[in-house]
């Protein structure tokens, strides 16, 4: 007789947490978080109060904050810790995960100074491990109380993805498959720049004309930089494209669009990280997006005045300012 499939995930962030609650229902889940006091209370009371509050978890889901343990015998791994940590994190994980062990990306950003895509360090870091992603529009909350949404799995081989699929799936959480990998995974960090832009468009009061543009202008912007890069244009009218960029544009709930609100009301980049308690990958990932734009030759005007925002070069007002003298030609051509 076969065992159960055992899902390991690593970071017990709202996200990471919220998808393996939803794992948990699915297959034997294991969540790693660095302290402690975060594992004793979900294997306690099925909650994670500093992310999630009162929200229950699954009743099956376990955590450790021993890595060892997290990774013995698994057979999904799921990478839910930053960006700014991955790299590090698979390090400490490739001696300690078995070969071809899938791995699942859930970090919505891009490596600084390498400008990397997470599923391009998991190919550095563990060679020979299938490399994709889970990602969508989704508000760990709003998924983790039950309300309806979707997702997709992203791998190169279909098979695989369709093998991931039921693991993340549950009655009102849909999850779609894509070998697109490119595509699928640049929309999440590209996406969180322009929700910044949104964000300060709402806290200046510009109005739903103003925003309309800049979530329209900045899909836009996030496709060409996509299909330069190697992903499909449909990619970016689907679920990981257009669908993230509205829910993280629009939701009062989204930590980008937040950003974006407080630089509105004049705060600096330094007062707005020592402000939050979760990771807001758009400020880190304004600066590499301008870099990949001027390496594949592709103009982000959006995205350029975040990356001002959040240097310091000038304050929301004058970004918005900015955006108003760009000349428009061709719908289908301009910035």
């Amino acid at each position: 007789m076969s065992r159960p499939m055992r899902v390991t995930v690593l970071g017990a962030g709202s996200w990471g947490t919220t998808v393996a609650s939803v794992a948990a229902r699915n297959a034997q889940t294991l969540i790693w978080a660095r302290r402690t006091d975060t594992v004793d209370e979900i294997n306690r009371d099925q909650r994670n109060s500093q992310y999630l509050k009162d929200l229950p978890l699954h009743r099956n889901l376990r955590a450790t904050a021993d890595l060892d343990e997290a990774l013995h015998d698994c057979d999904v791994l799921v990478m839910g810790v930053p960006s700014h940590s991955f790299r590090d994190t698979l390090k400490q994980v490739a001696p300690r995960v078995r070969p071809w062990v899938p791995v699942v990306s859930l970090a919505k950003g891009l490596e600084q100074g390498t400008q990397r895509r997470m599923t391009e360090i998991i190919h550095e870091e563990l060679p020979g491990h299938p490399a994709g992603l889970l990602a969508g529009p989704n508000i760990a909350r709003e998924v983790l109380q039950g309300m309806a949404a979707a997702a997709v799995v992203a791998m190169p081989d279909e098979r695989i993805a369709c093998a991931l699929q039921p693991l993340f799936s549950s009655a009102v959480f849909r999850v779609y498959t894509n070998t697109d990998v490119i595509g699928s995974e640049l929309g999440g960090p590209l996406k969180n720049v322009i929700a910044i832009s949104a964000g300060m468009g709402q806290g200046l009061g510009v109005g739903e004309n103003t925003r309309a543009m800049v979530i329209t202008r900045g899909l836009a912007e996030i496709t060409r930089l996509g299909v330069a890069m190697g992903g499909r244009a449909e990619t970016f009218s689907g679920l990981t494209g257009l669908g993230d960029l509205l829910t993280t544009c629009m939701s009062p709930l989204s930590r980008n669009r937040q950003v974006g609100e407080q630089f509105a009301a004049g705060k600096t980049t330094a007062e707005i990280v020592a402000s939050m308690n979760m990771v807001a990958e758009g400020i880190k990932t304004s600066s590499v997006v301008m870099e990949l734009a001027a390496r594949y030759g592709v103009d982000m005007p959006i995205a350029r005045e975040v990356a001002a925002v959040v240097r310091g070069d000038h304050g929301a007002v004058q970004a918005f300012r900015g955006l108003r003298k760009l000349a428009a030609g061709a719908e289908q051509e301009s910035g």
